[in-house]
C-alpha cells in the first residue's frame, strides 16, 4: 500500500481529503497505477486534463464529497474543470418569484423576466461549490458567466433559453495554469449581449468539443448507468454495444437521452477520449484506477471475430504481444500453435488468442495495451471470449499481477511450479490433473523465458 504521506498537502491536511485519499489507495495494491495516470496527465496541458459535469442535485445532497474529491486533485496538482447545472435549486427560487417549472423538448422554458432569478441562483450555486472545495483546503475559481457563446433557439416557445455557438477560453485557461479548479455555471450570452440559460449537458459538450479534454466525467446520484436489473454497467463500448443497447426494452427514458447524448459528444473526439459516469465519493478511483468506479463509456472498437490463421495481421499481434508483455513472441510462434480463434478489437489494442490442445480450448495469448486497460476493451474481448469458449483453461506466471483478474472470473486454478494453471466451465473434474501437467509443461512463447 503506497503511504498517504507520500502525497503533498495544500492547505493543510483535513479529515475529508484525507478520507479522499485513503479510499483511493484502499483501491490499490501499490501506487503503480496512480503513478501511470499522474505522468500521463502530467504531460497535458491542465485544462484538458478533465471536464467534470455536476447536476444540482449533486451539490444539493453531496456537497461535502464533492468538495473533497475536487480538493483531493489540486492536492496532487491536478485542476479539473467543473460545470455545474443548478435544477432543483433553479425549481425553488423561480417556484417562489412565481415562474413555476414548465419544460418543452426536455428544455426548461425561461421567460425573459426570470433570467434574473436564474442568473442569482446558478451564481449562488457557483459560489457554494467554490467555497466548499476552499473550505476543504483546495484552490477553486468561479466563473459564473462569460464562458459560453450563445444563440436564441426558440425565443418564442423557449424563452431566454440558448444553444452554445461558442467557448471562451482565458477564463478558464487562467484559472487551470494557476492551479485552480475553474467552477462554470450553464449561463450564456447572445451577440446582442443578453443573458441565456444553456442546458448543463449542451454546454458540457460545447465545452468538451473546444478542448478535447483527456477525460469526461459526469456525477450522478446513481454514479452509473444501470442494467434491467438495476446493476451498475462498468463499461460500455458504443462500437460493439451501442445498437443492442437501444434495441432494448430496459433502455429508455433518461438513460436512452444520456446515452445518446454521451455518443454525440464523443463521436467527434478522439479515440482515447471518455464519458464516466461516478459518484463523488469515486471520483478519484475513476481518474486513477484502471478498474475505475461506476461506468466508462468509450467509442471503443469493433470486434474482430477470425477464424483461420490468414485473416489475423500477424505483425500488428506480434507488435500487440510486445508492448503489452514486455517481451516478443518467439520467432515461430505463429508457425507452432494450433490456432483456433481470435477476437481482436480492430486497431490490434487487445486480443485473445485461442488454440486446441486435444479436446480442449485452450487461451494462449490475452493482450491489452496499457493504454487501452481502462478503455473496457480488455473487458469487452473477455466477454466475447467467454460467450465462445464457455469451458477455457489457461496459464499465467505465479506473480503476473494480472492474476488478481484471473481469480475473480475463473473456477479454479492450480499452481505448478512458475505457473498457475486457470480453467472455467469444466465440469470433469477428473480431468484436471492431466490437463494442469500438459499446460504447465508448455514450452514458452515469449522470449526471454515468457509465457
Amino acid at each position: 500500500m503506497t503511504d498517504v504521506k507520500s502525497f503533498p498537502e495544500r492547505g493543510g491536511a483535513n479529515a475529508p481529503v484525507r478520507s479522499a485519499i485513503v479510499q483511493l489507495l484502499s483501491n490499490m495494491r501499490d501506487g503503480k497505477e496512480i503513478r501511470e495516470y499522474l505522468n500521463r496527465f502530467s504531460e497535458l496541458d491542465q485544462e484538458r486534463f478533465a471536464v467534470v459535469k455536476v447536476g444540482g442535485a449533486i451539490i444539493e445532497d453531496d456537497l461535502d464529497a464533492l468538495a473533497a474529491a475536487l480538493a483531493f486533485l489540486q492536492s496532487v496538482g491536478l485542476a479539473p474543470i467543473v460545470v455545474h447545472g443548478g435544477g432543483p435549486q433553479l425549481n425553488a427560487s423561480l417556484e417562489a418569484a412565481g415562474f413555476p417549472e414548465e419544460r418543452k423538448d426536455g428544455l426548461r422554458i425561461t421567460p425573459p423576466e426570470a433570467i434574473g432569478t436564474v442568473r442569482d441562483t446558478l451564481t449562488a450555486v457557483n459560489v457554494k461549490l467554490v467555497q466548499a472545495v476552499r473550505d476543504c483546503g483546495g484552490r477553486a475559481a468561479a466563473v459564473p458567466s462569460g464562458v459560453f457563446e450563445a444563440e436564441l433557439i426558440d425565443e418564442a416557445g423557449l424563452g431566454r433559453v440558448g444553444e452554445p455557438t461558442g467557448v471562451r477560453l482565458d477564463l478558464v485557461a487562467a484559472a487551470a495554469k494557476a492551479g485552480q479548479a475553474p467552477i462554470l455555471t450553464c449561463l450564456g450570452d447572445t451577440a446582442d449581449g443578453r443573458l441565456v440559460n444553456i442546458n448543463a449537458d449542451s454546454a458540457v459538450r460545447a465545452l468538451v468539443h473546444k478542448l478535447q479534454p483527456y477525460k469526461v466525467v459526469f456525477l450522478t446520484g446513481t454514479g452509473a448507468l444501470l442494467d434491467a436489473g438495476k446493476q451498475p454497467i462498468s463499461a460500455i463500448n458504443l462500437a460493439t454495444d451501442y445498437d443492442d443497447l437501444m434495441a432494448s426494452d430496459w433502455v429508455a427514458g433518461g438513460m436512452r437521452l444520456k446515452l445518446q447524448e454521451i455518443k454525440r459528444l464523443l463521436d467527434d473526439l478522439p479515440l482515447s477520449s471518455s464519458v464516466s459516469i461516478t459518484r463523488p465519493d469515486q471520483l478519484a478511483k475513476e481518474l486513477f484506477t484502471h478498474a475505475g468506479s461506476g461506468t466508462l463509456v468509450r467509442r471503443g472498437e469493433r470486434m474482430l471475430e477470425l477464424e483461420t490463421l490468414d485473416q489475423l495481421d500477424q505483425e500488428r499481434t506480434r507488435q500487440l504481444i510486445r508492448h503489452a508483455f514486455g517481451r516478443a513472441p518467439v520467432t515461430s510462434y505463429f508457425d507452432s500453435i494450433a490456432f483456433d480463434h481470435a477476437f481482436v478489437t480492430e486497431n490490434y489494442r487487445a486480443a485473445a488468442i485461442t488454440t486446441r490442445l486435444d479436446d480442449m480450448i485452450y487461451l494462449d495469448k490475452f493482450a491489452v495495451l496499457d493504454e487501452a486497460r481502462g478503455e473496457g476493451l480488455g473487458g469487452a474481448v473477455w466477454r466475447r471470449l467467454i460467450e465462445y469458449a464457455p469451458r477455457l483453461y489457461w496459464r499465467s506466471r505465479t506473480h503476473n499481477p494480472v492474476n488478481e483478474f484471473y481469480f475473480a472470473t475463473c473456477d479454479g486454478a492450480v499452481k505448478s511450479g512458475p505457473w498457475t494453471v486457470f480453467w472455467r466451465g469444466e465440469d470433469d473434474l477428473s480431468k484436471l490433473p492431466s490437463r494442469v501437467e500438459r499446460i504447465a509443461a508448455l514450452p514458452a512463447t515469449l522470449e526471454e523465458g515468457g509465457s
